[in-house]
């Protein structure tokens, strides 16, 4: 059995946007929790 064209785009798009190839992004208050400092500290 085949796939429409549209149905093969969409499991493509869906698969694309699922992958995080650099990993999960980090906030601003995660990277200063593992520096140890607090964003007062870094003024």
């Amino acid at each position: 059995m085949t796939q429409s064209q549209r149905q093969r785009e969409r499991q493509w798009r869906e698969r694309k946007e699922q992958q995080n190839a650099h990993g999960k992004i980090k906030s601003f208050d995660q990277l200063a929790e593992e520096a140890g400092k607090t964003e007062t500290e870094n003024r």
